[in-house]
């Protein structure tokens, strides 16, 4: 009998915390389909460097939005969240509850709470802080996202370009902060959304993030990134383990230095992602080992036994 109530369990945790393999054992015993919100892993031609599912991993449950796009294709926040929308529709016909599963607070907060309702850019501004962004750096931006929104600039990726240029647009555009725009009430929604949030000691954390780097070196990362040097420009691969191999292949550091960058940038990465959920306190947080919990807590939340 298929429930009145339909359920959202969002897996989510930083990066190399242990995500996928969870996600098949859940997926598995609840007959519950898997979503990703992992905005790298949208990409196809960055299976590698992003920590892709293997093929055995994808077959083995449905998966839906991976490797769905290419790095010449933009995607947003907002596309996905009505591309995520729509599919959770059609799964709600015959289904209680699907998996959402991934590490991209934003993605995650589109679909759970909707696109803010954000003002419409200011042309002349835009291109001022371009030219700025050009001429200065990023971290001329950075720097003025930290006084005029210390909270977000401790929760966004400092590295992402468009990502503070937005923040600062809006700031300086509103006179308000780029946070006070996505604490805004949520939007409805045709499911529960449970939030199970994946962690571990720091040390054992680097440790697997390290030892994940090290893998995909072993895997073929450079010629992964030597086949994709004509696009190197496209916003879908300004990201850590791409930007780093592309310093090497440009002989600006060696081989070892890139890898060691990739684990520091690895790292510095899951920090800011901790950073980003540590306030919500809808998050039921559990070691990647207490598989018997995790499906417990499931099973009583979405009052579902299998």
């Amino acid at each position: 009998m298929v429930n009145s109530k339909k359920y959202l369990v969002v897996l989510l945790g930083p990066t190399g915390v242990g995500k996928t393999e969870l996600s098949l054992l859940l997926s598995k015993h609840f007959n519950a389909p898997v979503i990703s919100c992992d905005s790298r892993q949208f990409f196809r031609e960055m299976r590698i460097g992003t920590a892709y599912p293997s093929e055995q991993e994808l077959a083995q449950v449905t998966h839906y939005l991976i490797g769905h796009k290419s790095v010449t294709e933009r995607y947003s926040c907002g596309m996905f969240e009505l591309e995520a929308l729509e599919l959770l529709n059609s799964i709600y016909i015959n289904k209680d509850i699907a998996l959402l599963v991934g590490g991209s607070g934003l993605y995650i907060d589109a679909l759970l709470n909707g696109i803010d309702d954000f003002p419409t850019p200011n042309p002349e501004l835009r291109k001022s802080l371009q030219h700025q962004l050009k001429t200065d750096g990023i971290e001329s931006l950075t720097q003025q996202l930290k006084l005029l929104d210390p909270d977000y600039y401790n929760r966004v990726d400092l590295k992402n370009p468009q990502r503070v240029l937005k923040a600062v647009e809006v700031c300086l555009q509103t006179g308000r902060t780029f946070s006070s725009f996505l604490s805004q009430p949520s939007k409805s929604r045709p499911f529960i959304p449970v939030k199970i949030g994946l962690t571990m000691p720091r040390e054992e954390l680097y440790e697997r993030i390290n030892r994940r780097v090290d893998k995909m070196i072993e895997q073929g990362l450079v010629d992964e990134v030597k086949g994709l040097l004509l696009f190197r420009n496209y916003n879908a691969l300004n990201t850590v383990g791409y930007k780093e191999i592309f310093q090497f292949l440009d002989g600006e550091i060696n081989l070892e230095q890139a890898i060691e960058l990739i684990k520091r940038n690895t790292r510095r990465y899951a920090k800011r992602q901790l950073t980003w959920w540590a306030r919500d306190n809808d998050i039921k947080w559990f070691h990647p080992k207490q598989q018997t919990e995790i499906v417990e807590h499931m099973e009583n939340i979405c009052n579902l036994k299998i």
